[in-house]
């Protein structure tokens, strides 16, 4: 595999995306160790996103941006994990907020969305995803008010919040009968109902500064709820979010896998060659083939254009394919290198606590198989999450 990194103008207005993130990397990879050693966030990095203007990378050109579609920008989020994977999954939960109302625009006609993605390329505004404090049950309490709703809520894993500027999250509604409504919103992170917690102090992924983010009596107008929804079931627009995301946060684990593989390989060349490294070296590629390739048939199921509970199947899936092959390639690199990985100058074990964050996103094993159990067998899928 070569080089990711390449020299060249400071101007981007011909570059692809992932030839942006390629100037942007040297600049990333220089600062990965000092935010990993800190847990700060990659504030600087963000600035460099912003200038370059990757923020609006997904916003359809019609709209004022760079129009890329989501394979692009998969490859524009695996880019950057090659220098520092908590640049790429931070950003890929900014990334994924962004493509998902661009593909409802381009591909549903929604028109709704227009407005949102109109102020991401002029404003070039950071939005955030809560991650699993939003999946499909739903977290938080949403109480009916004149004229809106009041909103208290404690969101997890809320990456760059430091330096975001809407949360795209949700509340749960309940109602006296029993039942629950979960009403989606953006919540604006500047407003003083709004603060940040610092929780974020982790084995890996460090640098994303996914602190809890606290809401206490936000006032949501009736006009802000984007949707609703019953909690605890799939709905069509997740559907969608599922399809269109998973695919891109993926993408940064990717990238972690793929970087760890060019370093063991570069520390291994340094040695003569044994039937063992040999052997740990062949394991290594395949383990990482399979993870790329399961990365492709995630991508191949975004491009049908056909967000339904199949795709969804098909993409979790793969992301239990690129997980578990990504989290092996790593283990084999840190074999493949030897005792020298376990020193934190040459960064290989930096990529082996990152990829360990691939096991906990949604689907997680249990939830995904009895999904693709259930699909097989023809019965509901609904309330499997």
């Amino acid at each position: 595999m070569t080089s990711l990194y390449t020299t060249g103008p400071a101007t981007f207005a011909d570059d692809t995306v992932a030839d942006t993130a390629r100037r942007l990397a040297p600049a990333f990879a220089d600062r990965a160790a000092e935010a990993d050693e800190t847990d700060a966030f990659v504030a600087a990095n963000y600035d460099l996103l912003k200038e370059a203007g990757l923020m609006e990378a997904g916003v359809p050109v019609e709209l004022g941006g760079r129009g890329a579609d989501v394979a692009e920008l998969a490859d524009m989020l695996r880019v950057i994990a090659h220098s520092c994977g908590s640049t790429a999954l931070a950003f890929a939960m900014h990334t994924h907020q962004v493509a998902i109302p661009a593909w409802r625009w381009r591909h549903q006609k929604v028109a709704a969305v227009e407005p949102l993605l109109r102020r991401i390329a002029a404003e070039r505004l950071v939005l955030l995803s809560s991650g699993g404090s939003d999946w499909i049950a739903g977290s938080g309490e949403a109480t009916k008010v004149e004229n809106g709703y009041a909103i208290t809520a404690r969101k997890l894993f809320t990456s760059g919040a430091e330096r975001g500027d809407l949360l795209m999250t949700g509340a749960v509604l309940r109602a006296e009968d029993g039942s629950a409504k979960v009403i989606h919103f953006a919540a604006p992170m500047k407003s003083p109902a709004v603060r940040i917690l610092d929780t974020w102090h982790t084995l890996g992924m460090r640098g994303t500064g996914s602190n809890d983010v606290v809401i206490e009596n936000l006032f949501v107008p009736d006009a802000g709820v984007s949707f609703s929804r019953d909690a605890g079931k799939w709905h069509p627009v997740f559907h969608i979010i599922a399809t269109i995301a998973f695919p891109l946060v993926y993408a940064a684990y990717l990238g972690v896998a793929e970087s760890a593989r060019d370093i063991a390989v570069a520390m291994a060349r340094r040695k003569p060659a044994t039937p063992d490294a040999i052997d740990l070296a062949g394991r290594m590629d395949t383990a990482l083939r399979a993870a790329q390739m399961a990365h492709r048939w995630m991508l191949d199921t975004v491009a049908r254009n056909e967000p339904s509970a199949d795709t969804v199947n098909e993409v979790m899936i793969g992301r239990t394919l690129v997980a578990d092959n990504a989290i092996r390639a790593v283990e084999l690199a840190m074999q493949l290198a030897g005792g020298a990985s376990f020193y934190r100058g040459n960064a290989l074990e930096r990529r082996f606590r990152d990829i360990q964050g691939a096991r906990f996103h949604p689907l997680q094993p249990g939830p995904q198989a009895r999904f693709a159990g259930a699909t097989a067998l023809g019965l509901s899928t609904a309330e499997i999450f």
